[in-house]
């Protein structure tokens, strides 16, 4: 790296224990605050798989899915949260929400990277859905699992987790670290993908084990929406430790 670039420090497999430990210290001193900011994704997901679970069944896992591009840049406020835990304060929902009113402009153009991924992905998966399922109504309530198994709907699961992949590295490889780097002014936008790129490969596999536990509970938790409320924090509070073992805090910032 350059002489002004952020050092990446070293990750292993105990890394993410520690930050799934650390997560839920944070979640715990914070528990109003870090659920009921969820409830508001929960509700939506609700919402969601309620207009699609009569017709279009199997596009509840590809919308699913799709909140994991989108995920990144919704974790300002949970990161405000974690630096006042460890300032030693318990924060409130004003403190979530200035996370993101301090958040600065090149947060949201990443954001804005990733909500058109999602709206890529979505109009991909929709088009995927119509040649290979078409409009054949499949539905939670009344029919046989054995038919949600059919071979037309197993395809097209495979195709579009396969499509889904892809743009979930590409979206975690540029977001998973640049966010928390802009959320503590450490960097600006070019210098903290870069980095986050940087650290994504330097650490290959042990970040592709966190990133592939994070798809898994993230989905597995929409899917029983429940759980969200406890796996969304959790992981979010999980995400900063892991950007700070990372990225320790004496490593130099740049913009």
């Amino acid at each position: 790296p350059m002489p002004d670039a952020l050092q990446v420090g070293s990750l292993s497999l105990a890394s993410i224990g520690a930050a799934l430990r650390e997560g839920a210290q944070v979640m715990r001193a914070n528990l109003g605050v870090s659920v009921g900011y969820a409830a508001i994704f929960a509700l939506i997901g609700l919402v969601i798989a309620l207009l699609l679970g009569g017709s279009m069944a199997p596009l509840i896992l590809t919308v699913s899915g799709g909140f994991m591009l989108v995920g990144p840049a919704l974790l300002a406020g949970y990161f405000r949260v974690a630096r006042l835990h460890l300032a030693g304060r318990t924060a409130t929902m004003g403190d979530l929400l200035s996370g993101f009113r301090e958040a600065s402009v090149q947060v949201w153009a990443l954001a804005l990277v990733c909500a058109l991924l999602l709206l890529i992905w979505l109009t991909d998966a929709g088009i995927l859905y119509s040649f290979m399922v078409g409009g054949e109504r499949i539905s939670v309530f009344d029919i046989p699992l054995a038919q949600l198994l059919a071979q037309r709907v197993g395809n097209y699961l495979g195709w579009s987790t396969l499509m889904g992949a892809v743009l979930a590295f590409i979206i975690f490889a540029i977001s998973a670290f640049s966010v928390p780097l802009l959320c503590a002014g450490r960097a600006g936008l070019v210098r903290a993908v870069s980095a986050s790129v940087r650290a994504v490969f330097a650490n290959f596999g042990v970040v592709m084990v966190w990133a592939v536990l994070i798809s898994v509970l993230t989905i597995g938790s929409i899917l029983v929406l429940p759980l969200f409320l406890v796996v969304f924090p959790l992981l979010a509070y999980a995400s900063d430790a892991i950007y700070r073992r990372a990225f320790p805090e004496d490593s130099p910032a740049t913009n």
